[in-house]
């Protein structure tokens, strides 16, 4: 009988190595790479994040997508959603005839064109139980490609469910992750989740929980991102603190202390560590580009450009990072964002959904910092650099030599 789910990977990694360094590689981060992440090129001195692009999940995922393709030539091809947040990388993918699949009208993926002999590649950001369940019911061949943080977090979400704990998760209750990370307390009769967006939301719970928040006012804010059948009074009795793998990290801790703060004001510290858990889920690839970048910013930066998908969170929380600390920063969906024509860089501003375009943003920014979030390759990086520098005028072929 075919063996119908993989996920560790075809050994294929040796036949798939040129595709994918003809399609990431880049020989200008390479030279950054080599001289201490720095660049001088005549007027310009651009600076890199230590800590940047693909990480090792988004490694594996897309990497495993490609080994998909060789072990099955002849099969059709199937992706629950997107690989990763970088519209690059989805749409290497839809070259090598990999069907991007999207969602109905009612928000479910749409699997009605999958059949038993068709091959179905699950992203980095996992699915929910429910279209795990609906795939397998299909018969189809799954490819599981889901990162080891993701997992992490579930098994977390999952031991407060097992132990009548709700699971209060920081991130975004949209977003691909949370949503299959808030599923997986379902596999339990009496599994609830509750998704917290930041510090605010996460305060009137606080006030909640120490008796003095509005129950009306909790129903309607949060009627997206709780558990069907949530009850406010019940559920948050006993909490579990979790987060989506890409939060900032400080924020997700903070969010975490204030909910134990009111726990132990509504029940007292000896009782607390009966209605409160928390672990730190935020995986170790996004808390690594975060302090690089925290780290460039200790240093003189006239701009910063912070490459990747407008729907990845890490890239975002990068951006806003710093943002944070004064440094204007401009994050870019892709490398043609950057207009050498007009000079004019397309992006979205900080905490906005919307793009915008900014005519000569560059000015007389001398020194410009680079990073990207963990779902950008490395080609998209130096084709930044190469189109920043002709931007100013620089040669950066003939600078490099």
């Amino acid at each position: 009988m075919e063996n119908t789910y993989f996920r560790k990977g075809f050994g294929l990694k040796n036949e798939i190595a040129g595709r994918l360094t003809a399609d990431y590689h880049s020989a200008i981060v390479e030279t950054l790479r080599a001289n201490e992440y720095r660049l001088n090129l005549g007027p310009l001195t651009f600076r890199l994040a230590r800590e940047f692009g693909f990480c090792y999940g988004v490694d594996r995922a897309v990497e495993y997508a490609y080994e998909t393709r060789t072990k099955f030539p002849d099969r059709h091809l199937f992706l629950v959603g997107e690989i990763i947040h970088n519209p690059h990388v989805n749409q290497k993918l839809r070259d090598m005839g990999v069907t991007l699949l999207a969602h109905r009208d009612d928000g479910e993926f749409d699997f009605s064109g999958v059949t038993p002999d068709d091959v179905v590649i699950m992203p980095a950001f996992g699915v929910t139980i429910r279209d795990f369940e609906r795939l397998r019911a299909i018969g189809c061949v799954l490819v599981d490609t889901t990162c080891g943080s993701v997992l992490n977090v579930w098994k977390r979400v999952e031991s407060y469910a097992r132990d009548g704990f709700t699971a209060v998760i920081h991130g975004k209750h949209y977003h691909e992750e949370t949503k299959a990370t808030a599923s997986q307390v379902m596999k339990y009769p009496g599994g609830r989740y509750l998704v917290v967006f930041d510090m605010d939301e996460a305060r009137l719970i606080c006030d909640f929980i120490e008796g003095t928040g509005s129950l009306a006012a909790l129903e309607a804010k949060f009627r997206h991102s709780v558990s069907p059948g949530f009850d406010f009074e019940r559920d948050l009795l006993r909490v579990g603190l979790a987060n989506q793998t890409t939060m900032l990290s400080g924020e997700s801790l903070g969010i975490a202390e204030e909910v134990r703060k009111s726990v132990v004001r509504r029940h007292g510290p000896d009782a607390a560590q009966q209605h409160f858990r928390s672990f730190d889920t935020i995986c170790s690839a996004t808390q690594e580009r975060q302090d690089a970048v925290m780290a460039l910013l200790q240093e003189p930066l006239d701009v910063m450009v912070v490459v990747g998908g407008y729907n990845s969170s890490n890239t975002c929380h990068l951006a806003a990072l710093v943002q944070q600390h004064g440094i204007t920063a401009y994050h870019i969906a892709d490398a043609d964002a950057v207009d050498v024509a007009t000079g004019a860089i397309r992006h979205q501003p900080i905490g906005t959904k919307s793009e915008a375009v900014t005519a000569e943003w560059l000015g007389s920014s001398r020194i410009i910092g680079i990073t990207a979030g963990a779902s950008t390759p490395n080609n998209k990086v130096g084709e930044t650099i190469a189109r920043i520098s002709a931007v100013a005028g620089v040669d950066l072929e003939a600078a490099l030599g």
